[in-house]
């Protein structure tokens, strides 16, 4: 029966990765898409290659998911709270990709695993959830949106005088490039979380030991599962980045994907804080639009996204709570 709950565990943490690819596609390449850039399935491809390498460029995202925010008790109780927690976050994502809005799968994983742990009576690490989950959840969209802001001014004041024609062309050219870093950085922070919660279940199993790392088989598969939920995309996110939050030009989409790729990198590799891709690049082109004018960005578009990243966490958790009051019943 163990065995049994733990290849649940994978397959359905690898489900929850699949969808955190196709809701979360919109991220590296609605500013792209939308500015003619790149074509749709020319970016999808791209973003998926670019999302599987990512997914190998470090571990310490995974290992703030795996042992920095909750201690289940091992054996079955222990997966069945892992299971609960990767339901409560698939339920959300699915929610908010049907209405499309662009909230955090990061966020609904990290809702689910406390919803779960609460309800399981589990040590919910709140200190580590504080360090790294809150503070860097708070700062991210900040650095952003200020971000996205003072590169675009400059890049306004830089380029004032030059042709617009030849500007516009050298940024879609750029935004090939400033797409790629933004899938690789998705890829950084978003398959961790999977390989992290997988880690999460074989720890309290026994199949791997706390000082041994990933098993390379999970960062393969991990990162195998978010590539092709990328390309199988997220339309009805990207409308909402690309356009209905503002309409982005070149230079625009450049400057916001610059910059949310670099928030994310450096919070991964740094910080080791699994940070929202979403917030990252929604704030970005938030700041991005305001240097037209603060009318420029659709507020209330806006308005509706934070709505839904405030309640991406309890939501998660709520859910995750429910689920597992149901399979503690069934399961154990």
């Amino acid at each position: 029966m163990e065995l049994a709950l733990v290849i649940a565990v994978v397959v359905i943490a690898l489900a929850f990765d699949y969808t955190n690819g196709f809701h979360d596609a919109a991220n590296a390449i609605a500013t792209s898409v939308s500015t003619r850039a790149l074509t749709p399935r020319v970016a999808l491809a791209m973003a998926a290659v670019m999302n599987f390498l990512g997914a190998f460029l470090g571990t310490e995202v995974a290992e703030t998911v795996g042992k920095g925010i909750i201690n289940i008790p091992d054996g079955r109780h222990g997966l069945v709270v892992v299971i609960a927690a990767l339901v409560g976050a698939i339920t959300w994502n699915l929610i908010t990709w049907y209405f499309g809005l662009p909230s955090s799968s990061s966020h609904a994983l990290i809702g689910g695993l406390v919803g779960a742990g609460i309800a399981s009576a589990s040590v919910v690490l709140w200190s580590g959830i504080l360090d790294k989950v809150v503070i860097p959840m708070v700062l991210s969209p900040a650095i952003g949106f200020l971000g996205a802001f003072a590169l675009m001014t400059g890049i306004l004041w830089v380029f004032r005088n030059r042709n617009p024609g030849k500007t516009t062309r050298g940024f879609r050219l750029s935004q090939s490039l400033s797409a790629a870093a933004m899938a690789l950085g998705h890829g950084l922070q978003d398959a961790q979380k999977t390989m992290g919660v997988i880690f999460l279940a074989l720890l309290t199993t026994g199949h791997v030991d706390p000082d041994d790392g990933i098993p390379t088989w999970v960062k393969i598969a991990a990162a195998t599962a978010i590539s092709l939920g990328t390309y199988s995309g997220g339309w009805r996110i990207m409308r909402t980045l690309g356009r209905r939050i503002i309409h982005l030009d070149p230079a625009r989409g450049f400057a916001s994907e610059a910059v949310a790729s670099t928030v994310l990198y450096v919070m991964a590799i740094g910080l080791h804080a699994p940070v929202s891709t979403t917030h990252t690049i929604t704030s970005a082109v938030m700041g991005t639009g305001a240097t037209k004018r603060l009318s420029a960005v659709r507020w209330g578009v806006a308005k509706g996204i934070v709505m839904a990243w405030v309640l991406t966490i309890p939501a998660a958790g709520l859910v995750a709570a429910g689920v597992y009051g149901i399979a503690h019943l069934i399961l154990e």
